[in-house]
């Protein structure tokens, strides 16, 4: 009983140093990070015409299956046929 009170507020310094030590350099890297986190026009709009590209890329296999599943296509037919259908040519 005699040992734990002191270890237990040992614990607890370290604790809070520890705490401190670790919010301070955090706070310089905030500020330092700050005007890097802007984001150009032109990441925008390729990440919107990645969007539409997805699901172009997306409704073409979507519409190789159905052909697929059309010509009853199974195993390695099925999917050597779903990519040459949507294979960009």
């Amino acid at each position: 009983m005699l040992f734990s009170v002191p270890a237990t507020a040992v614990c607890l310094c370290l604790m809070l140093l520890g705490l401190a030590l670790a919010a301070t350099p955090a706070a310089s890297q905030v500020a330092s990070a700050a005007p890097a986190t802007a984001v150009p026009a032109t990441e925008i709009t390729t990440a919107e015409g990645s969007a539409a590209d997805a699901a172009a890329r997306h409704a073409k296999r979507t519409e190789c299956i159905k052909e697929a599943k059309a010509k009853k296509l199974v195993g390695a037919d099925k999917s050597s046929f779903i990519k040459d259908c949507v294979a960009p040519h």
